[in-house]
């Protein structure tokens, strides 16, 4: 009796679970006049790409740690690992908008791929094409542009996380003109895949935060080891370590703009970086919306689809005006970047609505679907793991509200 009633609640779990993952794929691209005609051709690629790239393989990539190498090795093909990179240095010569879009596309196809995407692009590449000089630009910008290349961004330490002025990671300048590099941090996305790293290291502790420095890092170098993986709630296909630098010798050729100019850097680098992760939350939170609707359209109670009832549709209904307030708000802030206006208050916007509209609409997701939310058979669990980190990375929800108001208050004031 008791195989029987696995076996027959088994078949019946698979009827239900098939079409709903059938409509979960067959979810239409969302097509709006707001966007660019080049931008919304880029829009439908990314779609089209995480439909029968990344969406098929995200489950996998989740359960088995796996980082999806020849994924990304694709997004460099379609220009997406250099997006802002300009065109003479190999990239795509596109903006922040596009980037925007592209995040939260690829995102909705798997976090994981997003999160490498948005390092690459806004973390390593951000401040070697803002503070590079053209000899660095063509040694550590042009050759990770097509995927075969990644670099990551070492600013938190053990110690410190929102503090990152307190930087305890010092280069020390010896006579034979190379900076010896001490120290660790904490918490480095691709830290295990990248072949370069933007490093942040105290070189005048009597400056405080002024006498932070930044340098770009190659990997593997001599004193350079890695942390163990962590093993993480969410984005789990991409690695996450320590980085330990014991006497690391970098050439002075290697300290990006001036000394003491890290911390401008670091600040400016997350502004943009901040636009990126709200595309990526949005990702996770479309993920989650079609995921919900998908299955209230399939699931039967009381002789209807759950998707007639009220409950249901008031969900749905929260979840949609979220996403596109989220949607919009990282849109304008990068377009602001793009036409050259400071966008620090309005980034920090989008970061914090995005990230906390993709926890919310994971958890109703999951609310939607009962208990087949809770199990691996269906993607909802794994898009409300994957949703909470983007509360935490790049500047905590804490943290944007600091930023927000810090800059909502000079502007009342002027």
């Amino acid at each position: 009796f008791q195989h029987y009633y696995i076996t027959n609640n088994l078949r019946m779990l698979g009827k239900l679970v098939r079409p709903v993952l059938q409509r979960c794929a067959a979810a239409r691209h969302i097509s709006t006049t707001l966007l660019p005609e080049d931008i919304e051709l880029l829009r439908t690629t990314c779609w089209d790409f995480a439909e029968n790239e990344l969406k098929p393989i995200a489950g996998q990539i989740d359960k088995e740690h796996k980082y999806p190498t020849d994924q990304v090795k694709m997004m460099g093909e379609l220009g997406l690992m250099g997006m802002v990179a300009p065109e003479e240095l190999g990239g795509a010569g596109m903006g922040y908008l596009a980037y925007a879009v592209a995040m939260e596309e690829i995102s909705r196809g798997c976090a994981t791929a997003g999160v490498i995407l948005s390092v690459n692009n806004s973390l390593y590449l951000g401040p070697l094409l803002t503070n590079g000089n053209d000899a660095q630009k063509e040694k550590w910008v042009t050759p990770f542009l097509d995927g075969d290349h990644v670099g990551c961004f070492c600013l938190s330490e053990p110690g410190n996380g929102s503090d990152a002025g307190a930087a305890s990671t010092n280069a020390t300048l010896r006579d034979n003109g190379q900076y010896e590099l001490n120290g660790s941090k904490a918490w480095i996305t691709n830290g295990y895949e990248s072949e370069a790293a933007v490093v942040f290291a105290t070189t005048d502790k009597s400056l405080k935060h002024k006498g932070i420095s930044a340098f770009v890092v190659p990997k593997p170098a001599q004193g350079v080891s890695l942390g163990k993986k962590e093993d993480k709630l969410g984005i789990r296909g991409s690695s996450t370590c320590v980085i330990n630098f014991d006497n690391c010798m970098i050439d002075e050729a290697n300290l990006l703009g001036k000394a003491g100019d890290g911390f401008k850097i670091a600040m400016r680098t997350l502004d943009a970086g901040r636009i990126g992760v709200a595309g990526q939350a949005l990702g996770i939170a479309q993920a989650s919306l079609e995921c919900a609707v998908a299955y209230s359209q399939q699931r039967q109670a009381f002789g209807k689809p759950i998707a007639s009832l009220s409950t249901i549709q008031n969900k749905l209904a929260d979840m949609e005006c979220k996403i596109w307030s989220a949607r919009l708000i990282n849109w304008h802030a990068a377009k602001l970047k793009d036409d050259g206006h400071n966008f620090t208050k309005e980034a920090a916007m989008a970061k914090l609505v995005a990230s906390e509209a993709a926890t919310y609409c994971a958890h109703q997701a999951i609310q939607v679907l009962g208990g087949m939310g809770y199990v691996s058979d269906m993607p909802a669990e794994r898009h409300y793991r994957d949703a909470r980190i983007t509360e935490i990375y790049e500047g905590t929800s804490e943290i944007q509200r600091l930023v927000i108001a810090g800059n909502l208050l000079k502007e009342m004031v002027q």
